[in-house]
């Protein structure tokens, strides 16, 4: 078993969940099994969670290898590795993977490029180098939320518009989710501005992530999310590939290979 390592800075959503648990489900809990207690559990599933990193990230390396009529890329951070989930296959990318074999009838390759912490930046140096040497028949990219900790507006804009020149015009793009608190929803807003701007230039589907998040609320807190309160779980991975789902099936449609109704 890996040696327990801390959490990158930011990991996935991370930022969002944090925000979120730290209004009314963080006050409530604290409040009701003391701040030092609720902190050392909170620690205690951090580090089980930081163990599946590289078994993740692993599994998703020697599923890349396989063959398959046709061809899903995903580009983004731990919510495409699916930390959090019960599986790596039963992150949003796992979900939506299953999805096209069921629809299709087709067999599938996935090489997720994901790596947990990712921003922007870090998207641009480490995956997009990989990216152009494949040609997939279906792309998703969900980068971003690891930027809004330590935000700089002019940063993110140069790197999402180098992601999103590297992708195809089939690309399809997810918003930041909710952050819930307002100093980071600002943010937030901000950066999907940009993200819509920047896609729209370049002809990109974007998906409804943020509103889809932020209509969860606080029941979404609180059945949505893994045990470290940082990333989602099965359920909120569902939530994350439903927002996926209809651009896919348009995508599908286009290139012919659904299966008759």
């Amino acid at each position: 078993m890996p040696v327990p390592r801390p959490l990158p800075r930011v990991v996935a959503i991370g930022a969002a969940i944090g925000v979120a648990i730290g209004g009314i489900a963080l006050a409530a809990t604290a409040a009701a099994f003391g701040w030092r207690a609720f902190r050392a559990r909170q620690a205690e599933n951090s580090a089980i969670l930081n163990e599946t990193l590289p078994i993740h990230s692993k599994w998703w390396r020697d599923h890349a290898k396989q063959r398959g009529e046709l061809l899903y890329v995903a580009i983004g951070d731990s919510a495409a590795q699916g930390i959090g989930a019960s599986r790596p296959d039963h992150s949003y990318v796992g979900v939506l993977a299953d999805d096209i074999r069921e629809r299709t009838g087709r067999s599938l390759r996935v090489v997720n490029l994901s790596v947990s912490g990712a921003t922007v930046g870090l998207a641009v140096r480490d995956q997009l180098p990989r990216f152009e040497k494949l040609k997939p028949d279906i792309v998703t990219v969900a980068i971003g939320a690891n930027d809004i900790a330590d935000w700089d507006a002019s940063a993110f804009a140069r790197g999402i518009r180098t992601v999103f020149d590297a992708v195809p015009k089939h690309a399809i793009v997810a918003e930041l989710p909710c952050f819930y608190f307002p100093r980071n929803e600002r943010r937030v807003a901000e950066a999907n501005r940009i993200l819509h701007a920047a896609a729209a230039e370049r002809g990109l589907v974007v998906v409804p992530l943020h509103e889809a998040t932020r209509r969860q609320g606080v029941r979404g807190i609180l059945t949505d999310f893994a045990n470290d309160w940082f990333h989602p779980n099965d359920r909120g991975y569902r939530v994350w590939a439903g927002v996926f789902r209809p651009a896919v099936v348009q995508r599908l449609r286009a290139l012919r290979v659904l299966r008759p109704e």
